[in-house]
């Protein structure tokens, strides 16, 4: 049984004689009641304190296992993030290998159809080379059936036929 201050206030004891003085027992009764109430009350508020406490306590709790679930989510997602950057980073570089690859593919035939057109133009200019001396000598050699000169003019025109001839094979010889 619980005795509260008011009980302590108004208990009365019985009388006899020869018995305690009475205003000091009820003073003194007041005192304890007082100070039994003053405890009460310190108790109540050390209680509403406690409970104030296990509420932020409770809530504190609930914060860091949000923080950590938080925290572990990023990191989570930190990672993913890490991998997919990965990926696409190895996609990139595929993809760029795989294109400098064809531009080197396209160079070197395009080098392979340059050294034949080289080579055709190289052929077609011996041939024209000597296709052209194939006509001056044919043109000298009509030249001196067609003219008839006396034999001491027949040393000239041959001289000059000899220097053309040389200069029209320095030419072809020059161009090819």
């Amino acid at each position: 049984m619980r005795i509260t201050p008011l009980d302590i206030r108004n208990h009365s004891f019985p009388r006899q004689l020869n018995g305690f003085d009475r205003e000091e027992v009820e003073g003194f009764l007041r005192m304890v009641a007082d100070d039994y109430e003053a405890a009460l009350r310190s108790v109540e508020e050390a209680r509403g304190k406690i409970r104030q406490l296990e509420e932020r306590i409770a809530d504190l709790a609930a914060n860091e296992t949000l923080l950590k679930e938080t925290l572990i989510t990023a990191q989570q997602l930190s990672e993913d993030l890490k991998q997919t950057a990965m990926r696409e980073a190895e996609v990139l570089v595929s993809e760029a290998e795989i294109q400098g690859e064809k531009i080197l593919e396209t160079a070197h035939r395009r080098a392979a159809s340059l050294a034949e057109d080289i080579r055709e133009m190289k052929t077609l200019r011996s041939r024209m080379a000597g296709s052209l001396r194939s006509t001056i000598e044919r043109h000298l050699s009509m030249l001196e059936h067609l003219t008839a000169v006396p034999e001491s003019e027949d040393e000239n025109v041959q001289r000059r036929v000899s220097v053309l001839g040389r200069k029209s094979a320095e030419r072809a010889s020059g161009e090819g």
